[in-house]
């Protein structure tokens, strides 16, 4: 009993350590989880990709992947059919605990999408496993609805920061990816601490991440700051672009076929017409290294477009996977083939547009900073501050996350904006007349 009290007494006097000590603890049982489920999942991506670029033939078979694909998620998945969204819904409303099942079919479908060649990503994979796994744990630890907000804030960063091998990004991430123009400071801790512990599993697991390297940094200079400021109107519009044409063709595919299976289908159908059209498999897959290239080389002005197109295809169709990645090979592209017209060095501007472009279509200038320094360094620190800030400016309440909230909006003639989701900015937008 005198323990007992000395540990309520303790708690009264020293609240705060009581927070630390519970989400620390917390955070370092989804962290390991976490992570792990990451480590797994990268070396099931790698084997997958080496195993589809060893028998090219595979690209055929992808139109029946994501039939079976689309199958499986409505027998089984409808109601974790919304995917990042559906967590960025948890965070704003806590409701039902996530299904655990999200971790498996989302593996399962992208897997999938990347063993027969569609163009997509692996972040939104990385965050669905994440936060149906840490939301198991809402009830074993009794948390009230305040404190799931703030795991499932944690979870995305341990999932996000382990993905990337970057666990700062992975927080700062998390902290603004749900509220446009607002951070949560009461997740502050529990996110460093997830994505820290995460990325930490993932490497103890042997599994590393390619980083890219810029080979000189030029002077920070009043010219070379409006160069970049340029760089970044060109990525904040394509970003900007690219969530209109993600949403648009979603909608519209959605709308036209109406048996949900049927959509993968036509939609690899179109990827392998298109790869048998071009003669290269260029742009299916992650595209790392063609992101690789973009730093090392000058690369023909389409290889962004032809990404794009890809992606679009793939995403908006129903395969599985995630954005990031596409708009990190769009990004580093588009970057490089600018140089042609903008005097910064090829593989800076690769390197600001990789994480610009991502800033821009997931409105999260902060998370994409740190992102840039955690992976090039802090010498490209202003360059890619500019570019970031920019194009999340330029792009507008647009985004690929299409249960965002807009906590504080970009500029004084959009606070109308305020308090609404991007999904229901668009929709007033298509019924105003």
């Amino acid at each position: 009993m005198n323990m007992v009290k000395k540990l309520k007494s303790l708690q009264a006097r020293y609240p705060m350590l009581s927070f630390i000590l519970k989400w620390l603890g917390i955070s370092a049982v989804i962290g390991i989880l976490i992570g792990s489920a990451s480590a797994g999942f990268l070396t099931s991506l790698t084997f997958v990709t080496e195993v589809r670029e060893a028998y090219p033939i595979l690209l055929y078979f992808l139109p029946l992947a994501g039939f079976l694909v689309g199958l499986l998620y409505h027998l089984v998945g409808k109601d974790v059919e919304g995917g990042n969204n559906l967590l960025i819904d948890t965070i704003h409303d806590p409701r039902e605990i996530t299904p655990f099942r999200m971790a498996p079919l989302i593996y399962i479908g992208t897997i999938a999408t990347h063993l027969f060649g569609g163009s997509a990503g692996r972040e939104g994979t990385g965050l669905q496993m994440a936060g149906a796994i840490a939301d198991q744990f809402s009830k074993p630890f009794r948390l009230t609805i305040a404190e799931r907000k703030i795991l499932m804030i944690a979870a995305i960063s341990a999932g996000f920061g382990s993905v990337f091998g970057t666990p700062l990004a992975g927080a700062i991430f998390a902290l603004e990816v749900y509220m446009v123009g607002t951070i949560s400071y009461e997740a502050v801790f529990p996110a460093f601490a997830a994505g820290i512990v995460a990325d930490m599993v993932t490497r103890a697991w042997n599994v590393g991440h390619a980083h890219n390297l810029i080979s000189a940094i030029p002077p920070v200079t009043a010219l070379n700051i409006v160069y970049a400021v340029a760089a970044g109107l060109a990525f904040g519009l394509c970003a900007a672009l690219f969530c209109k044409v993600m949403d648009k063709t979603g909608s519209f595919i959605k709308s036209t076929i109406t048996f949900a299976p049927l959509r993968p289908l036509l939609g690899g159908a179109v990827v392998v017409l298109l790869v048998v059209v071009s003669g290269t498999t260029r742009y299916t897959g992650l595209g790392t290294q063609v992101i690789a290239e973009s730093f090392v080389e000058s690369l023909p002005w389409y290889d962004p477009v032809a990404k794009f197109v890809m992606t679009v295809i793939t995403l908006g169709s129903g395969f599985k996977g995630g954005e990031v990645t596409p708009l990190f090979f769009i990004g580093s592209t588009l970057g490089n083939s600018l140089a042609a017209i903008i005097p910064l060095p090829f593989d800076l501007l690769a390197a600001m547009g990789l994480v610009a472009v991502f800033a821009g279509a997931s409105n999260t200038p902060l998370a994409c900073i740190v992102l840039g320094l955690e992976l090039y360094g802090s010498e490209c620190g202003v360059f890619v501050a500019v570019a970031c800030i920019v194009a999340y400016l330029v792009s507008g309440h647009n985004s690929i996350y299409r249960k965002q909230k807009i906590g504080q909006a970009k500029h004084p003639r959009l606070q109308d904006d305020s308090g609404r989701t991007i999904h229901d900015i668009k929709v007033r937008k298509a019924i105003r007349p």
